[in-house]
């Protein structure tokens, strides 16, 4: 873990937060005394999605094919 004193990490504090990686850690300290811990947040992995795991999430409540009436003259 960093350790950076209190007045450097005030001036520099956007550029120390850019810059963490993923469980790294910035230890911030004024005089002997450490007053503040910057970690890096880890990154969940994200799920693989599957296919067909959205089924049952739409319904068609009828058919309707009255509305391709407005849309004539664009279609072929």
């Amino acid at each position: 873990m960093t350790r950076i004193p209190l007045t450097e990490a005030q001036l520099r504090l956007p550029e120390l937060i850019a810059s963490l990686q993923p469980g790294e850690g910035v230890e911030i300290f004024s005089g002997e005394r450490t007053v503040a811990k910057l970690i890096g947040e880890l990154q969940s992995p994200r799920k693989p999605r599957q296919p067909g795991s959205a089924i049952g999430t739409l319904t068609i409540l009828s058919e309707d094919e009255t509305h391709l009436e407005d849309f004539h003259g664009y279609m072929p």
